[in-house]
């Protein structure tokens, strides 16, 4: 037999086979779509008792035949369902609105003919690393992605496009890496650097950048749904912005993609867990709350608990299982139970459903500023073992052998001698009312009127001194004028009057000399005069029946009352015998009951409601020795520091898991908060490789099985996402469902390789983008051509360099670098950057603690576009224009629009003017039109423009000029817009036609699009 010809062979092999169906690709889209509504998971719907979701449903053979008869398309009831030529028996029925095209019916049928090869959901496979495909063109590749890209190339007969030019490169690369233009001098660095690895060089430059993590940081906050307020009702401020710098510090330091999710998912469960970890969990705090008046924290619970469910599955799992809240997925194999059992994860938290409208909603954990962290935990400690040293040394007072004290047999209490119209107008004070503090120390006090300065009276007490300290109060005020009353203090025994009448100015103290004291451990009697003339002699002080030498000191009573020594303890009994407090910081009913023990305090309530219903008394006592005043004092100056440190740091909120609980839910029926089902525990979907059994049934659980190697999805869905942030759209372009209504990859093969790639390299997150950005495939020139927009009108093939508007931040961010006006600060605090006014008015209440927009001023004007503050219910108004989310819900997948507002921002809004203006200036250190252009040009696009452009550029310059001139009044108008300041040298009319120049090149395409 002949051998064929070389020639032959030739025709042979570049002839393609017939294509055959790709049943992923091509039938399930189908079947999702048209079919699996009515015959697919949800049981609720499922008509005729046929699934074809499932290869057991869709061969099943029923009563008229076989569904699906593998090489006869026309002895398929399937087959013959769709093409029907009564349009009542035709699949899908009219009323469903659903309709097959005559393409879909073609592909269908072939499909069934070729055999109908049936797979499983490619997304519930685990991805396999094939070998890099063979390719003709071995020389084009890089890396092996390129192979991959390059066989779909070629059997597209296409032909990918040269390498870009090295200035379009370096833009591009830099952009992505970092959010912002490279600058001149790095352009021209690399333009001058002929090694064959210059552009690695600038590669890895750019990933050891800060501005690394600012730029992924950008992209997982919308995926984090990361805001600085609340986001429903008040709309209140939230202090969250540490989560947002953990994430950008994650980054940076490359925190491997596993780690990064745990900590984020279960970081406040870790063992041994560290600030930074706690911080992380903030992740599922950063969900929209609540405290409007009439939500029912049931109802509210719910939403949150749905909130992070969807988020969780959407960022690591891209599946929509909150489509199974009321019932089972349409779509995808989620039963409904299996949704609650998700929600178990989240629900065992000690966050409370309504946020209080509080900017620290618990729980929440303090951060102090990163040079104060040391000193935290040193103060920290102390405390702690100060607070132990002196709970120690006070239960050892309270220990100490003290008598029981009684009053000296017999006594009545009687009065010292008075003029009689004293006694007469004093009342009655026969009467006397007991109370002992746990046989510690005891006070006696007669009934006694409302005080009234006007009027005399007459206070008398005994007091029993247990030791060489005591300091007793006994006090009265009016309730109705609060600052009306007085105050018997006897302090280290010795006894003092102060009057809190206002009328006296200043107010007296009447002290006795301090050399006349109460006997220690020893009952002693107490009376204070006052005889209504408000003078000095009218105030006297008995001890015992004999008036003491007194001395009167003019001070301010206040500092009588507020005890600066934490030892000394307060107590104030209101006249309704209900306990209250009074004592500046010491106001902590905690610190009391440790202080002086429940006992105590019930006793002081009985006593006050039965004899003294009229009056308030305040006590304090003293039952320590000097050691423990040590203490005390140690500690009050450690607590002192951590205040100070205390108010330079901030807040963040942070999970916490329910100890005293166990992670379960209720399945609701319907999805309705108030009809709870049956109980369900934690566990993960059945189409999903199961739980290991050594694994606890918590986050902590949840978050090691996401990033577990036998997961199909966690790895897939990142780096698809990762590849959307360089291309523009992901190998699956609904990077938000791998279900069955989502995307099929436009390359399953390569989406496989990175995703085991990505996994095997430890999660290496910078590893993974420096092996797409060093690929040849990223590297191509944007050259399109007719045949490649026929066949690839999408460049889903990647038949040419990735081209699309950068994102909302980008373009600000990308006129304040080109301009010079960036801020360099990393972190801290959101800022309040140029916003038209009235747009927080327009939707805030009036308690909102964001109602009104206060700009920021200086630096703070200039930070990257990720720290403007984020108000949920009116986002930034110039990143909204440019398709940025609310942050309300999840967003892993932007929309890309181009409208007339977005020209008007960028033409007219005061950062872009101010941009404009001050990239003007800095080109006016250059000597001539061009060199100006150029270094424009330069900042913006990274080349000079070609000379039909210049002849352009020049024309309009000097038509601008040529009208500032006439009108110095506008041209100082324009420049002088935004908070910085024009030079003062430059001539006005020529800077306000170079400003123009420079917002025409900010404007350009080439400068918007990346």
């Amino acid at each position: 037999m002949p051998k064929p010809s070389p020639l032959l062979l030739l025709v042979l092999l570049s002839t393609p086979a017939p294509a055959t169906i790709d049943f992923q690709r091509q039938v399930r889209p189908i079947l999702s779509d048209a079919c699996f509504l009515c015959h697919g998971p949800d049981k609720g719907t499922r008509m005729a008792d046929l699934r074809l979701d499932t290869r057991e449903g869709a061969f099943e053979a029923r009563k008229n035949g076989k569904l699906i008869q593998p090489g006869d398309p026309k002895a398929s009831l399937l087959y013959r369902r769709i093409t029907h030529e009564k349009p009542a028996l035709r699949m899908p029925p009219v009323h469903t609105k659903k309709s097959l095209t005559e393409s879909q019916k073609e592909i269908l049928g072939k499909w069934i003919a070729e055999g109908a090869e049936w797979k499983e959901h490619w997304s519930f496979q685990p991805p396999v690393k094939r070998p890099p495909p063979v390719v003709r063109n071995k020389a084009w590749g890089r890396t092996p992605i390129d192979n991959f890209i390059l066989a779909k190339l070629e059997a597209a007969r296409l032909t990918p496009a040269l390498d870009a030019d090295r200035r379009t490169l370096i833009r591009r690369v830099t952009l992505d890496l970092t959010g912002l233009p490279p600058t001149p001098e790095e352009i021209d660095s690399f333009l001058k650097d002929r090694n064959p690895k210059a552009y690695e060089k600038v590669v890895d430059r750019l990933l050891s950048s800060n501005r690394w993590g600012e730029h992924r940081g950008r992209f997982w906050l919308d995926a984090a749904r990361y805001a600085d307020t609340h986001g429903l009702h008040i709309d209140n401020y939230r202090e969250m912005w540490l989560y947002r710098d953990w994430v950008i510090n994650a980054f940076n330091r490359n925190l491997p993609f596993d780690r990064f999710t745990i900590e984020q998912l279960a970081g406040d469960m870790l063992p041994n867990r560290t600030l930074e970890q706690q911080i992380a969990s903030g992740f599922n705090r950063c969900n929209i709350t609540t405290n409007e008046g009439g939500s029912i924290p049931e109802e509210v619970d719910a939403m949150y608990q749905k909130d992070r469910v969807e988020t969780t599955s959407t960022v690591w799992l891209g599946l929509t299982t909150g489509c199974a809240t009321c019932h089972d997925h349409k779509f995808d194999p989620i039963a409904q139970k299996e949704f609650y059992q998700m929600v178990a994860f989240f629900k065992n938290t000690t966050q409370k459903p309504l946020d209080g409208n509080i900017q620290d909603t618990p729980p929440i954990l303090f951060v102090p500023l990163e040079e104060d962290r040391t000193r935290w935990q040193l103060l920290n400690e102390r405390s702690t073992e100060l607070r132990a040293r002196k709970e120690q040394l006070q239960s050892e007072a309270s220990q100490s052998a003290i008598p029981e004290i009684e009053p000296p047999a017999g006594v009545s209490l009687p009065l010292p001698a008075l003029p009689p119209e004293v006694t007469q107008q004093a009342g009655p004070s026969e009467k006397i009312s007991a109370l002992k503090f746990n046989g510690k120390a005891a006070l006696e006090i007669p009934d006694i009127p409302l005080a009234d300065p006007s009027q005399p009276f007459t206070l008398s007490a005994w007091v029993y001194v247990p030791g060489d300290e005591a300091l007793v109060v006994a006090s009265h005020t009016d309730s109705k004028t609060q600052s009306q009353g007085w105050i018997l203090d006897i302090t280290t025994r010795q006894p003092r009057f102060v009057w809190m009448h206002p009328g006296l100015t200043p107010k007296p103290q009447i002290r006795g000399n301090p050399q006349q004291r109460l006997r220690a451990k020893a009952w002693s009697h107490i009376a204070v005069t006052y005889d209504g003339s408000r003078e000095e002699a009218g105030l006297t002080i008995y001890v015992n029946g004999t008036p003491l030498t007194t001395e009167r000191v003019y001070s301010d009573p206040s500092e009588e009352i507020k005890p600066a020594d934490p030892s000394r303890i307060a107590f104030r009994m209101g006249s309704d015998g209900k306990r209250s407090l009074k004592g500046g910081a010491l106001a902590d009913l905690r610190f009391y009951r440790q202080a002086l023990g429940d006992d105590l305090i019930e006793a002081l309530s009985k006593w006050n409601t039965s004899s003294h219903a009229r009056a308030q008394m305040l006590f304090f006592v003293n039952r320590t020795n000097a050691a423990y005043q040590v203490a005390a004092a140690q500690l009050d100056e450690v607590e002192k520091q951590r205040r100070e440190v205390r108010r330079r740091g901030a807040v963040t909120h942070v999970m916490q898991e329910n100890a005293n609980s166990k992670p379960v839910a209720r399945i609701l029926y319907r999805g309705q908060y108030d009809q709870p089902r049956e109980e369900v525990s934690a566990n993960v979907p059945s189409v999903l490789p199961p739980m290991s059994s050594e694994l606890p049934r918590n986050r902590f659980g949840l978050a090691q099985w996401i990033i577990d190697p036998s997961n199909p999805l966690t790895a897939r869905v990142t780096v698809n996402r990762f590849w959307q942030e360089l291309f523009g759209t992901g190998l699956v372009k609904t990077a938000e469902d791998f279900g069955s209504q989502g995307e099929a990859p436009a390359n399953p093969e390569l989406l496989d390789w990175m995703a085991v790639e990505f996994r095997e390299s430890g999660w290496d997150i910078k590893a993974f983008y420096r092996l797409l950005v060093t690929s040849s495939t990223y590297r191509q020139a944007l050259t399109v051509t007719p045949e490649k927009l026929k066949k690839d009108p999408e460049n889903r093939l990647l038949s040419r360099g990735p081209r699309f508007r950068m994102d909302a931040e980008m373009v600000r961010d990308f006129a304040l670098a080109s301009s010079g006006l960036l801020t360099e600060k990393i972190g801290g605090p959101s800022v309040r950057p140029y916003q038209p006014e009235g747009i927080w008015e327009t939707v805030a209440m009036k308690s909102s603690t964001t109602r009104f927009y206060k700009r920021d001023h200086g630096d703070s004007l200039y930070r990257r576009s990720l720290y403007t503050f984020w108000k949920r219910s009116a986002p930034p108004a110039s990143m909204e224009i440019f398709n940025a989310p609310s942050r309300e819900n999840c967003t892993v997948r932007r929309e890309r629009t181009n409208t007339p507002l977005q020209a008007l921002v960028t033409l007219n809004d005061v950062q872009y003017v101010e941009a404009a203006r001050r990239l003007a200036e800095r080109a006016f250190t250059k000597p001539t039109f061009d060199t100006r252009l150029d270094f424009i040009t330069t900042q913006v696009i990274a080349r000079p423009f070609e000379t039909r452009e210049r002849a352009v550029v020049r024309s309009a310059y000097k038509d601008f000029l040529a009208y500032y001139t006439g009108r110095e009044s506008d041209a100082v108008k324009l420049i002088s817009t935004g908070e910085s300041k024009p030079e003062q040298n430059l001539p006005a009319a020529e800077l306000a036609a170079w400003t123009m120049v420079a917002n025409q090149v900010l404007n350009l395409d080439e400068a918007l699009n990346k």
